[in-house]
């Protein structure tokens, strides 16, 4: 039996990436499994983003708050006995015996845990501020969630006992891999496609488009936001857990504005409201990020990536404000119409491309 197009186009991107992913791990190239895995990560944070921002209009700027709490709960979680009494001697006596360390054969189930919990607890912050947050709409909630970050970031730099302050957290374990980073992606993905096509996905960009006339057809404008706001969260604590555990050793630094900026530009190149160009924007930012840092090694002009990736933002905010996808999503459909059409015919059947073909 042949598979329908929309699950076939799925089953066979998987398969490919799945095989690239076995010749890369077989290839022993680090750099190239490390920047595949950063790819991973940066994925998840924008597929997240977009959740909340660019399906419902809400623009945050506080995410990445979200994904240095993940970060950090996570790594607290995983730390074995021995490492949490040298590094962090004054945790609570019913943190300080916890160690979520173990492994069940190659899988580690507790890393596994950890991650879920650390994920549900940025769940239940993110539910308590988007109760409120999430009644604002425009430039007002990007400054109150812009504010968030801060609050975060102060709390990370002063928490000594929990964070080790403005220090360097190390020894976390490091069990991100290339195949839980682009499972954990592929999850994510699926998740927030299958949720942009529910009644609740709908409800989102229903009240984006035109709140007044949303709410005129009986459409809440607060419970879509605040799923969107919450699920998102979620979604980026995992990344959190994802970075930490592959980076091994952080700090409240990295969790601020130059990762904030690389995100949203992920987000914009791509296309607000779409999952496909969230992808696309991830892997061509990263990449041309990974070029110009390359041409920066070489001409010793130290500083030259981030001021062209700024202007790259501009331009495309100029010139395609909506991004390479918009809202747009790949159609699997009409690529495997357009592979299977013969040559000279359209996918339709009319010859010569259709009506109005050589107009």
């Amino acid at each position: 039996m042949r598979l329908r197009p929309q699950v076939a186009g799925p089953l066979v991107s998987i398969l490919a990436l799945s095989i690239g992913l076995a010749l890369l791990e077989a290839s022993g190239l680090a750099f190239w499994q490390g920047l595949a895995i950063n790819l991973a990560i940066f994925t998840i944070l924008v597929v997240s983003l977009n959740l909340a921002s660019g399906f419902t209009g809400v623009f945050s700027l506080g995410h990445i708050g979200f994904m240095a709490l993940g970060a950090y709960i996570s790594a607290i979680l995983t730390q074995p006995l021995a490492v949490k009494a040298e590094y962090l001697p004054d945790l609570p006596d019913w943190l300080a015996g916890v160690h979520l360390d173990q492994m069940l054969g190659p899988f580690p189930v507790g890393w596994l845990a950890a991650t879920l919990i650390a994920g549900l607890l940025v769940a239940l912050i993110a539910l308590l501020v988007g109760a409120v947050l999430m009644r604002l709409s425009g430039h007002f909630v990007a400054v109150a969630t812009l504010g968030f970050l801060v609050i975060v970031r102060v709390i990370l730099f002063n928490a000594d006992g929990f964070t080790r302050g403005s220090r360097t957290f190390s020894n976390v374990t490091p069990y991100t891999n290339l195949w839980w980073a682009w499972g954990t992606a592929i999850l994510v993905i699926y998740a927030v496609w299958r949720l942009k096509r529910s009644p609740y996905g709908r409800s989102m960009f229903a009240q984006r488009r035109d709140r007044w006339a949303a709410q005129a057809v009986g459409i809440s404008i607060l419970p879509p936001r605040l799923l969107a706001f919450v699920v998102s969260a979620f979604f980026t604590a995992v990344a959190g857990s994802l970075y930490a555990h592959f980076i091994t050793s952080f700090s409240p630094t990295v969790f601020y504005f130059d990762l904030t900026f690389r995100v949203i530009t992920m987000l914009v190149v791509g296309g607000m409201g779409s999952v496909s160009g969230s992808v696309i924007g991830a892997a061509l930012v990263l990449i041309l990020a990974e070029g110009l840092r390359r041409v920066e090694d070489v001409t010793l002009l130290y500083g030259l990536s981030g001021m062209l990736l700024a202007i790259f933002f501009i331009v495309i905010i100029i010139f395609r404000p909506a991004g390479i996808m918009g809202q747009r999503e790949i159609s699997f459909e009409r690529v495997a119409a357009r592979i299977g059409a013969p040559r000279g015919r359209s996918p339709t059947g009319d010859p010569g491309g259709g009506a109005g073909a050589g107009r």
